[in-house]
């Protein structure tokens, strides 16, 4: 009898946590949902706004094994489905023969997702570490062979747009790499001709955020390959650049998102490159100019934060 009104007396908790359990699971669901439609959404915009797709396009796929390229290969396959146009996908991984490289993973998942694709073996590591010293700075290097050879593969498969993983952050973080270093305003464009004239680059995720793309990875359980060349390199001032662009969004929301809205938004004007506006023929007109500048007033947005440091307000492209 005591035995009976123990079961009794526990199943109310075991319903509480059974209800807890469904609680947590209808929210993740939720939530997971929500990621997907904003990243489906974001993508299919950025590709709309620079025409990156067009009717009868080959789009060419690079992957790396890293979590944007396997969120950018997902995304597209989905709106590949359900676009107005026609435009085939290839996937393309250049293996570079790093110690340890799993072979097998890409070309399994590439299978499971039933996608044509491509393994180009090319021992570039091998080029890199013999003539980059340990320690020095990997990137520039292997990108340049990385890019040659994925030019050439493009035509070889009649490729008409190559498809880059670059997101939001990674165009933030180049801009501020161009200031920084390379004294000058250069950003990464969402879409380009090749540096040899012949291909057309895009970059669909242009409009995403980092963090999006880490919870979709995390959600569809890619088969991420770390990289053991520029990725395992933590002292690079991109990586670091990166990290403060992070810390700035946690500080002041919206910051990056601003940023990455004004290198769509310049008034040549107002900026100094004599090449791009004829500032030596600026004359009176004695006609009002939208464009023209209050010289003697403070601009309210130079004053800084108001008393009580009030969070900046994004401009946003892409709304939710």
């Amino acid at each position: 009898m005591s035995g009976d009104t123990s079961a009794r007396e526990a199943l109310p908790a075991d319903d509480a946590a059974v209800s807890e359990a469904e609680r947590k699971a209808r929210k993740a669901a939720f939530e997971a949902n929500k990621l997907s439609k904003r990243l489906h959404r974001q993508v299919g915009q950025a590709i709309a706004d620079f025409n990156m797709i067009e009717d009868g396009d080959k789009v060419m796929v690079c992957m790396s094994g890293g979590k944007d390229s396997y969120a950018m290969l997902d995304i597209l396959l989905n709106l590949k489905a359900r676009a107005p146009i026609k435009f085939d996908i290839v996937a393309v991984n250049l293996d570079q023969k790093q110690p340890g490289f799993p072979e097998e993973v890409l070309p399994n998942y590439l299978r499971s997702r039933d996608v044509a694709f491509h393994i180009e073996e090319q021992d570039t590591y091998s080029i890199v570490t013999n003539i980059i010293p340990a320690g020095k700075t990997m990137c520039s290097l292997c990108s340049r062979l990385r890019r040659g050879i994925l030019y050439r593969v493009a035509k070889e498969l009649g490729a008409t747009k190559i498809a880059l993983g670059h997101h939001r952050d990674d165009m933030v973080v180049t801009l501020l790499m161009n200031m920084f270093f390379g004294s000058r305003m250069k950003g990464m464009p969402p879409k380009l001709v090749s540096d040899n004239g012949e291909h057309v680059v895009i970059r669909p995720l242009a409009y995403v955020a980092e963090t999006d793309l880490e919870k979709w990875a995390v959600h569809r359980e890619f088969p991420i390959i770390p990289c053991s060349l520029c990725g395992s390199q933590e002292n690079l001032q991109r990586v670091q650049i990166k990290q403060m662009i992070r810390d700035w969004d946690k500080q002041y929301p919206g910051r990056v998102e601003n940023m990455f809205s004004a290198m769509g938004n310049i008034t040549l004007s107002h900026m100094m490159d004599t090449k791009l506006f004829p500032f030596v023929d600026v004359r009176a007109t004695g006609r009002p100019d939208p464009q023209g500048d209050k010289a003697f007033d403070e601009d309210e947005d130079d004053c800084g934060a108001p008393a009580g440091g009030a969070a900046v307000q994004p401009v946003r492209l892409i709304r939710d």
